[in-house]
């Protein structure tokens, strides 16, 4: 059913590789792709009452894979953490681990923030 690899237009917003729908509108109901590719991995405290929490964005995986590569991170790094709106968030600054395991998983990332 692919017609045209269109991946964004300008009037819809992103668009279902499969079907060309938008993607709240997508036809095929395949598991969709949240992240950019784009991998960013940053330290937030913000509304975290100080407590740094190591977060991972723009991985090119769906919600299931986002929560299964979760889970080995925050085991791999031995703390706890969350998937919450298309990112992964891993308790304490675990930067370097998160991008040598993401690394070792295919995932070139960079570090974003200061």
């Amino acid at each position: 059913m692919k017609k045209r690899n269109l991946v964004y237009s300008t009037d819809q917003g992103r668009l279902c590789s499969e079907c060309e729908s938008p993607i709240d509108d997508c036809q095929c109901k395949t598991t969709q792709v949240i992240g950019n590719g784009k991998v960013l991995i940053s330290l937030e405290t913000k509304g975290r009452k100080g407590k740094g929490v190591t977060v991972i964005k723009g991985l090119p995986l769906n919600e299931e894979a986002l929560k299964t590569l979760g889970k080995k991170l925050k085991t791999q790094c031995g703390t706890g953490g969350a998937v919450k709106e298309g990112q992964i968030e891993v308790q304490g600054d675990n930067r370097q681990k998160v991008k040598e395991l993401l690394e070792k998983e295919g995932f070139p990332s960079k570090f974003s923030g200061g």
